[in-house]
């Protein structure tokens, strides 16, 4: 039988509900779930963790092929916060810091608990011409997590490379559905609960060749140029690579994202993207059909509606995941998701 998208994911999801909140957690696919439960067996036989470690360079790899960027350049950690702090963490006492008006938390908090930053934030879509012979650092999320407003990525590099500016642009609502194109910036994160279908607890990492300045400060025996020798004591050699700036992985974590990696590079960035977005302009019709007006977010598999987040209890109740967010409610549409699960949608908030 010929293995098309539709019966590749319908081999791998069976939700018990109408999900449409990947934008706050992606689902898992069989595959990964597969490969958790033999994790966990490896741990509690206490047979040898190797294949785990290895699993952590298999996603390391498959991570680097979505982002179009040598496997050099990543590195592997455990959140967004932690990795926007290693990126605050490098700038001098008084850089500024360019960021947007209700970007997420993890992508600017870190910029502002250095208390010793300019940071200063600026609406989306102003954001590059914002950009100054001042500004040190350019930081912004590819695809807003609270409406899924896409940031004019092409615009932000071509006045960071006009005015000297590092860029940090934070992939996790987007690397997916959206092609990632990590090479054009100096740094890029994802985490990889969401659009990528992995467990929690991941988040890749992506620097320059030079490494850009960054100083690895959580650097551990993972960080070593060979980390089985570098467990007491300073490390002697930092890993020649972005593996420098490793924290020792969640070794479960990384077993699931290998999987579900895996799943993401099978069916192609640009197949789930026309799946999604086919699926989000469905929903945004039914919406006009109903009075409702989404907040603009052209080209988004994202739709928010003001005034429909007090509905999110009793669509939750009904079996259909959304989320509130700020009185607005979100819906979020992936590939294991059908034109059944809109409408579902759709009649119940017409109701």
């Amino acid at each position: 039988m010929e293995t098309t998208f539709e019966s590749l994911v319908r081999a791998e999801f069976a939700p018990k509900n109408t999900y449409l909140n990947t934008a706050s957690s992606g689902l898992l696919p069989a595959r990964s779930v597969t490969a958790l439960h033999e994790a966990v067996r490896l741990r509690a036989e206490g047979l040898p963790l190797d294949p785990l470690f290895a699993d952590v360079e298999a996603a390391r790899a498959s991570f680097a092929r979505l982002a179009g960027v040598p496997v050099t350049r990543v590195a592997a950690g455990a959140s967004v916060s932690s990795q926007s702090g290693l990126v605050a963490a490098s700038l001098p006492a008084g850089a500024e810091v360019l960021t947007v008006e209700g970007d997420f938390s993890a992508v600017v908090n870190p910029f502002h608990t250095r208390g010793d930053l300019k940071v200063r934030a600026v609406p989306l879509e102003r954001l590059a011409e914002s950009v100054g012979p001042g500004t040190a650092l350019a930081a912004v999320s590819a695809a807003q997590s609270a409406d899924g407003r896409i940031a004019d990525l092409t615009a932000l590099r071509e006045a960071a490379l006009a005015h000297g500016t590092r860029t940090y642009v934070d992939y996790s609502q987007a690397s997916g559905w959206l092609p990632v194109r990590a090479d054009l910036f100096d740094y890029t994160v994802s985490t990889t609960f969401k659009w990528l279908l992995g467990p929690h607890g991941a988040a890749f990492l992506v620097v320059p060749e030079d490494f850009g300045a960054l100083t690895p400060i959580l650097a551990g025996w993972v960080s070593g140029e060979i980390p089985w020798d570098s467990c007491y004591g300073p490390v002697q050699e930092l890993a020649h690579s972005a593996r420098r700036f490793d924290v020792s992985p969640a070794l479960f974590t990384y077993t699931g994202t290998r999987h579900s990696l895996a799943l993401m590079e099978e069916l192609g960035v640009d197949a789930v993207r026309a799946h999604d977005l086919a699926l989000a302009e469905r929903f945004r019709a039914g919406l006009a059909g109903l009075g409702h007006q989404p907040l603009p977010a052209a080209g988004s598999p994202i739709v928010s509606v003001p005034g429909l987040g007090h509905r999110q209890p009793e669509l939750g109740r009904a079996g259909i995941q959304v989320s509130d967010r700020a009185g607005n409610l979100r819906a979020s549409f992936h590939l294991y998701n059908t034109a059944t699960d809109v409408d579902r949608l759709l009649d119940a908030l017409s109701a």
